[in-house]
């Protein structure tokens, strides 16, 4: 495991005859193990695909328990800090860093995305996790990490356009502290990732000028993973079955009139293709909610997966085939999660960190991308 420091002298003022952001001379093996602090970082998906480029985590820090304890059996040599960020000093996490810095640091950050989700009805004013993204300054005033990667949903620029919104807060500290920075709307599935799911991403550099990576998959590119894909592979569960063999190959069980309701759908299906006996007095009079109850399909990605990706009453969530929701692991297949990546905690516990996470082959696109540009600055200033 990684040993922090018994003592810690961290000054942001970097000795004289150092690189512009404080580290000497890298060789390519410190460039390719950048070390990851990961804040809201929930079971670890945003560590995991890091490491699969080839970062190191060290600091994991989350308030979700069930969570932290899959990114601790899931990263065995990293640190995991159950705490709430508002209540986490600057000093607490000095032991974490070393006291002369040799490799690049990463800060890590995807705060609670549901304040800004078109999903979210309730008054945003009175979210108090709104400002969780600001908290983040404080840490980056203090350490200036090398590189920060942020991810959300789009729902945060938007809510950030004026200028008491978390985003701008972090741009305005990103500016005055110097860092290259740039953001902007992506698809997941661009990156192999077989869902459609659309994100917010922030990436920041101390090295230099800096981009998102070029998209992987799409119109002349490798083709879109699809459900199948991701899943196909899986041996065939019913409702309230589980296979062993499998890691997490759990599907929640369906009451006898849920059976019927998905029975009646076919591969791609919803709601619509019911009988009036099927359908649900909430439903009677509304066009919308056509997700709900519906079959994803085996030829495109699956839609953007939430905390609740395995209940069969919140979105399209059913099996393009079997009649059944999906399992835990065919939703952490779907967002990419690799096969041995273990989760524990209550069934619903389990959904809510499959959902909550960043897709790891999203990540490692990122991750990836990042190493690339640190290279880059690395080769100019070798020898």
């Amino acid at each position: 495991m990684y040993q922090p420091s018994e003592e810690f002298s961290f000054d942001p003022e970097y000795p004289e005859g150092l690189t512009k952001v404080g580290i000497p001379c890298l060789t390519r093996a410190q460039v390719h193990a950048i070390r990851v602090y990961d804040f809201f970082s929930g079971c670890g998906g945003t560590s995991a695909g890091l490491q699969n480029a080839g970062m190191v985590p060290i600091v994991a820090l989350d308030m979700d328990g069930e969570a932290l304890e899959t990114f601790r059996l899931n990263f065995p040599d990293a640190h995991a800090i159950k705490s709430d960020i508002r209540t986490v000093l600057t000093r607490d996490l000095e032991p974490y860093f070393e006291r002369q810095r040799t490799v690049p640091i990463l800060f890590s950050a995807c705060a609670p995305c549901q304040p800004f989700s078109k999903q979210n009805r309730q008054k945003k004013e009175a979210d108090a996790r709104i400002s969780l993204l600001t908290e983040l300054t404080r840490f980056l005033e203090r350490f200036r990490p090398e590189l920060l990667f942020v991810e959300n949903v789009p729902g945060l620029q938007e809510f950030s356009e004026d200028e008491d919104g978390p985003l701008h807060d972090l741009v305005t500290v990103l500016d005055r502290l110097g860092y290259w920075h740039t953001a902007r709307v992506i698809l997941a599935q661009d990156y192999g990732v077989p869902q459609n799911r659309r994100r917010l991403v922030l990436v920041a550099s101390a090295f230099g000028p800096i981009d998102l990576p070029e998209q992987t998959h799409g119109p002349g590119r490798a083709p879109y993973r699809t459900v199948w894909d991701a899943i196909g592979h899986l041996p065939h569960l019913e409702a309230g079955e589980s296979d062993t063999s499998v890691p997490n190959h759990y599907a929640c069980k369906l009451s006898p009139l849920n059976l019927e309701r998905i029975r009646a759908v076919g591969e791609g299906g919803g709601r619509l293709a019911w009988d009036e006996r099927l359908q649900l007095d909430c439903h009677r009079t509304v066009k919308g909610y056509s997700d709900v109850y519906g079959r994803m399909s085996w030829g495109k990605p699956s839609p953007a997966l939430t905390t609740r990706c395995i209940s069969l009453s919140n979105g399209r969530f059913g099996h393009p085939e079997q009649d059944r929701a999906i399992s835990i692991r065919e939703a952490a297949c779907i967002q990419t999660f690799p096969k041995d990546f273990i989760f524990v905690g209550t069934v619903n516990g389990m959904a809510r960190q499959i959902g909550n996470a960043v897709p790891p082959d999203l990540a490692t696109s990122i991750g990836k991308a990042l190493i690339e540009h640190v290279d880059k600055y690395w080769s100019n200033t070798d020898g």
